[in-house]
């Protein structure tokens, strides 16, 4: 049998109508290997593994009997601990949360048609102190550590996310991205990983960060991702600023290709950034590909003057909000970077705040328009690779604040663009390199199609990680401390 970790979701749906392995040896494997990484890279801050086994078993009969509940049945999945999930505690990374004393008897939106659909629910990934900086560790769990180096960052703040699913504890995982926080983690850990466009997916309890924040899929490639968006867009009513149903799946049409397609080509958003030259190079040639893949390509720049101060004050302005009423004793217990954001965040007016929903209005129309003349925008994901963990900002940042080194991602949560981030090359310590593809509002199909045609073209073809080595040598993926429980 080959490694089972290492297959896709539809590669494991395929296999199990075919008899050719179960739900309960796939869940066993996904388990093993969780508990394997989980010391080197601390992926997860829960593994559920008698939960699993019994929602593998379940799954088993289903597909023994040809009658399987949903397109995942079967398939293990991983949750970032920011999303409700029932029966098990929502912590966020934060001590201020306590773990007893409460129900926990809620699905969050995007949880809920995961379970409806059959997926086999392995554990619950690590984040930032309630998901607040693009790198992922917390006074309560710890940092989590990159699949290809467990010294350095696996980038946040979904950043167990991705480490689970390049490491092989199941292809698919949600994460949440508010200015960056699946498309970071996924450029420095090899995976793909989706920002649908604001509203497409459910979200309930509303982001403190409010309408900058996404949930997204992360998971192997973009077949998987287009997979697991048909069964997290499904309606929920609980979500007041969801958009309207879907028409089709989103994997119609994945194999069309981007022949014809008008594509903008922007290496550093009209200088405004420094990319490392070898991040720079793997990008310019993904691009090359899609314009030998028969897409129109231009270099030129999106009207995207950097909105990082806007930004600032809704992302701050949103942090206060989640601690306005913590004690001191809880302050005190707070990331000291996290507390020095709530106190910046107190300080904006509503007038500052109503300020920043203008640069996004105006960001929102400038976007628009631009996307008349190009179908899509594709630049680095992130400037550099990983660098060290334990840290927000890697040495020689011009500010101590994550937003210092991601300004390819945060302006998109700006403009609520779906945007995609997948692997094109490794650097020269075979650290993975990301590459961004930006679309308009709504166009989410596009950029997995365009996504698609760049795994098909082989450019997301990478070494994996050491640690996700099975029987036949690395394949692509994986990372993790102990679990604070199972």
């Amino acid at each position: 049998m080959s490694d089972l970790t290492a297959l896709s979701a539809v590669q494991l749906i395929a296999g199990y109508a075919a008899r050719d392995f179960s739900p309960l040896e796939v869940t066993r494997a996904a388990l093993d290997r969780a508990e394997a990484v989980q010391p080197k890279v601390n992926a997860f801050v829960r593994l559920n593994a008698e939960e699993a086994l019994a929602q593998a078993r379940a799954s088993e009969d289903r597909w023994r009997r040809g009658a399987p509940t949903g397109l995942v049945d079967g398939v293990p999945v991983t949750v970032k601990d920011i999303l409700l999930q029932r029966g098990v505690p929502t912590l966020k990374g934060s001590w201020s949360v306590r773990e007893e004393g409460q129900e926990w008897d809620e699905d969050a939106p995007s949880v809920a048609r995961l379970r409806e659909q059959g997926a086999v629910f392995v554990g619950r990934t690590t984040t930032p102190e309630f998901g607040w900086k693009g790198v992922t560790d917390s006074p309560r769990h710890g940092a989590t550590g990159n699949p290809y180096d467990p010294a350095r960052t696996a980038g946040g703040s979904s950043g167990g996310s991705a480490a689970a699913v390049a490491l092989g504890a199941g292809p698919l995982s949600l994460g949440t991205d508010a200015g960056g926080s699946v498309r970071i983690p996924a450029s420095f850990s090899g995976i793909f990983a989706l920002k649908p466009t604001y509203g497409r997916v459910p979200m309930y309890p509303a982001s403190a960060f409010g309408t900058l924040a996404h949930v997204g899929p992360m998971t192997r490639d973009a077949a998987d991702a287009a997979l697991l968006m048909d069964v997290i867009t499904g309606a929920d009513p609980r979500d007041w600023s969801q958009l309207g149903p879907v028409t089709g799946s989103f994997r119609d049409g994945l194999s069309e290709g981007v022949a014809g397609l008008r594509i903008a080509y922007s290496p550093t958003l009209g200088g405004q950034v420094e990319v490392d030259p070898v991040v720079a190079a793997a990008v310019r040639r993904a691009v090359e590909r899609l314009a030998e893949l028969g897409a129109r390509v231009e270099e030129t720049d999106p009207p995207l003057p950097d909105p990082v101060e806007a930004f600032h004050t809704l992302w701050f302005s949103g942090a206060a909000r989640i601690t306005q009423h913590f004690s001191e004793e809880q302050r005190a217990a707070l990331d000291p970077g996290l507390r020095e954001v709530c106190e910046e965040g107190l300080r904006a007016s509503a007038v500052d705040y109503l300020a920043a929903v203008d640069v996004r209005m105006a960001l929102g129309k400038a976007m628009g328009d631009f996307h008349r003349d190009f179908d899509l925008l594709v630049t680095p994901t992130m400037p550099t690779t990983a660098f060290e963990g334990g840290v927000e900002v890697p040495a020689g940042a011009p500010n101590p604040r994550w937003t210092s080194w991601t300004p390819f991602t945060y302006p998109f949560n700006m403009t609520q663009q779906p945007a995609c981030s997948l692997p094109c090359g490794v650097d020269g310590d075979g650290m993975p390199v990301g590459v961004q593809l930006v679309a308009a509002r709504h166009q989410d199909a596009l950029v997995l199609r365009a996504a698609h045609a760049l795994y098909a073209a082989g450019v997301a073809d990478i070494p994996g990680p050491a640690m996700a080595a099975g029987p036949g040598g690395a394949w692509s993926g994986v990372a993790g401390a102990t679990p604070a429980g199972s």
